[in-house]
C-alpha cells in the first residue's frame, strides 16, 4: 500500500462512522443498512491492513499531514452549519465537511514524493470521481424533487476543487501512458 496516505484512510473511516451512526436508531431499508455497514467495515479493514499486514509499506516520515488541521475546522463548521442542532445532525454535517477535505493528507503525500504508482493514481481518480458523480445527483434532485442540500453541495464543490490539480496531471499524463509526476 505504498503511496497511500494512512491518515487519509483514517479520516475516511471517521467520515463513515460519524455519518452512519444512525444505524443504531434509524432503519431505512436493507440495502441502505448493508451499504452503510459495508462502507464502515471496509474503511476499518483498510486501516487494519495498512497498520498490520502491510505496515512496511507505510512511511510515517512522508505521511506528515496533521489531521487536527481538518478535524477541528470540520467540527467547528458542523456546530455552526447544520440543519438541526442535535447530535445526529451535527455528526452528519461533520462527516460531510470532513469528507470534503479528507483527501488533503493524500495530496500532501503526493506533493512530498512528487510521483505515484499508476495503481495509486487510479485509486485516487476513483475517489475523486465518486464525489464528482454527486454533481449530477444534485442536479437531478433539484429538478425532480426541488431539493438543494446546501451543506453537501458546498462541501462537494470544495472536494471536487481539491481534486482539480490531481485530475489535470492524471488526464494529461497517466491516461496517456506516462508516469504520474507532479510538474516541477
Amino acid at each position: 500500500m505504498a503511496g497511500i496516505s494512512f491518515k487519509t484512510q483514517e479520516l475516511y473511516a471517521l467520515v463513515f462512522i460519524t455519518r452512519y451512526l444512525d444505524l443504531f436508531w434509524s432503519y431505512v431499508s436493507l440495502y441502505n443498512t448493508v451499504m452503510k455497514l459495508f462502507f464502515v467495515s471496509t474503511s476499518l479493514y483498510i486501516i487494519y491492513l495498512m497498520r498490520f499486514k502491510f505496515r512496511a509499506t507505510n512511511d510515517p516520515s512522508i505521511d506528515t499531514f496533521r489531521r487536527e488541521f481538518v478535524i477541528g475546522p470540520a467540527a467547528l463548521l458542523a456546530l455552526i452549519f447544520n440543519y438541526e442542532f442535535i447530535p445526529s445532525e451535527i455528526l452528519w454535517s461533520f462527516s460531510i465537511f470532513l469528507e470534503s477535505v479528507a483527501i488533503l493528507p493524500q495530496l500532501f503525500l503526493l506533493q512530498r514524493t512528487g510521483e505515484a504508482e499508476t495503481i495509486t493514481t487510479h485509486y485516487l481518480a476513483a475517489l475523486g470521481m465518486y464525489r464528482a458523480f454527486y454533481i449530477p445527483n444534485w442536479i437531478y434532485r433539484y429538478w425532480m424533487e426541488g431539493v438543494v442540500d446546501v451543506i453537501a453541495v458546498v462541501a462537494g464543490l470544495i472536494q471536487t476543487a481539491l481534486f482539480a490539480d490531481f485530475f489535470y496531471v492524471y488526464f494529461t499524463r497517466v491516461l496517456q501512458g506516462q508516469k504520474f509526476e507532479l510538474p516541477a
